[in-house]
């Protein structure tokens, strides 16, 4: 019965400074704003109404807009005008052949292999 006595006594007093503890930490919890990063992963957080959401959105497209369009005009500036290549039927039909002979060379190799 002693043990049992001492064993309750040890887990009061661990109880009593777990207690202490939590009480220490819960004002730091919320100062830093780890309370609210916990209401995002799954407690009740603040809401917004569609209206709301529309605003942001439409603020987010502007600011993107924005940027976008200095980012063009920075390429246009650069002094280079953009041209897209383009091969030519011959230079395709040469890239072609040699691809296939690749393969084939490839399949030569699967075939002794096996």
């Amino acid at each position: 019965m002693a043990n049992i006595a001492e064993i309750v006594q040890d887990l009061q007093r661990e109880r009593d400074f777990l207690n202490q503890a939590i009480a220490a930490l819960t004002p730091l919890a919320t100062k830093n704003g780890a309370g609210r990063a916990l209401n995002r992963m799954g407690g009740a957080g603040r809401t917004l109404s569609a209206a709301a959401r529309r605003k942001i959105a439409a603020a987010q497209r502007k600011r993107w807009a924005k940027f976008h369009a200095g980012a063009s005009a920075a390429a246009q500036n650069s002094g280079a005008p953009k041209v897209k290549r383009v091969l030519s039927a011959a230079a395709r039909r040469k890239i072609a052949a040699a691809q296939r002979a690749r393969w084939a060379k490839f399949r030569q190799g699967q075939k002794k292999a096996a």
